[in-house]
């Protein structure tokens, strides 16, 4: 039982996995910090301090405090667009930097001219409407 147990520790997608969640937590504190250190300062100075917490309705007495839904809508638009201005689209610059001399890797399928779905290079007919090639 315990060596099947250590099989499935070591086996390597556990440990990718492991490195992956550590990595992340450590990743997202960096983007709160950007967020509240850079972000949030800045749209403060532009609008003012936004706060919706004190927004809330009640129905028959129960009360739905939709101002805190808000503040977390609006929180989580801000790490998005710092996740995706300041990492995804960095990245994908220096991405296509990279592969910019790689020319494209040679096509595996052709369309069938008939009903152009997607066939192999080497096929003689089109397996979905039988039509030679």
């Amino acid at each position: 039982m315990l060596k099947g147990f250590k099989q499935f520790l070591l086996r390597g997608n556990v440990v990718d996995l492991a490195v992956a969640v550590v990595i992340g937590a450590a990743f997202g504190k960096v983007v709160t910090a950007v967020v509240e250190g850079l972000i949030t300062p800045l749209i403060v100075a532009i609008a003012g301090k936004p706060n919706y917490s004190s927004i809330a309705f009640k129905i028959n007495g129960s009360k739905f405090p939709i101002g805190d839904l808000i503040n977390a809508i609006i929180n989580f638009v801000m790490v998005a667009a710092a996740i995706y201005f300041l990492v995804v689209t960095p990245m994908n610059a220096l991405t296509a930097r990279m592969r910019r001399g790689e020319a494209p890797p040679d096509p595996t399928t052709k369309k069938c001219p008939e009903c152009l779905s997607e066939i192999p290079i080497a096929a003689k007919r089109c397996a979905f409407c039988t039509i030679a090639q």
